[in-house]
């Protein structure tokens, strides 16, 4: 049950000390998404994306204002895209550009996911994707990683 006390004492965490909610995050597999065809993928990803978000922001501010607590970060964490690149093939940076796209209409701070996992080797889809981690500098929402361990690590370094 909550007291008098805990109520101010986290009244006086807002005011004075700055308390708020970092992040907020959603997470959306894209395996449905996948095509033989990285045009019709790349629609299939936009099209999940806005749906399953479509109130995320909205959803964080309305906590915002019932709790009087902000949220600095609503963002999105979706499927690893080298996934889908080992589906469709082509040009990576068309997923970038989509993942773009939708987060600048749900209106997220960023969206995650512009990623390979490559700690137990490659698989289809994988070197090519690494080539266009520049677009990352481009494309403020889009957040990339790559997940790798030992001697993949210095395979990634001749690629990159």
């Amino acid at each position: 049950m909550i007291n008098t006390h805990d109520i101010l004492e986290t009244i006086n965490m807002i005011r004075e000390e700055n308390l708020d909610i970092r992040t907020i995050t959603m997470g959306i597999s894209l395996l449905s998404c996948a095509d033989s065809d990285i045009h019709a993928s790349c629609d299939k990803v936009y099209e999940k994306i806005c749906r399953q978000a479509e109130h995320l922001v909205e959803t964080g501010e309305n906590i915002e204002k019932e709790y009087g607590i902000p949220i600095i970060h609503k963002r999105i964490a979706v499927t690893p895209i080298a996934m889908l690149v080992a589906a469709s093939g082509g040009d990576p940076v068309l997923y970038a550009k989509t993942l773009e796209k939708a987060s600048q209409t749900v209106g997220v701070n960023f969206i995650g996911g512009y990623s390979a996992l490559v700690q137990k080797g490659f698989a289809a889809g994988d070197e090519g994707f690494f080539g266009v981690f520049g677009i990352l500098r481009r494309k403020p929402a889009v957040r990339g990683q790559v997940n790798a361990l030992g001697r993949l690590r210095h395979e990634l370094l001749k690629i990159l």
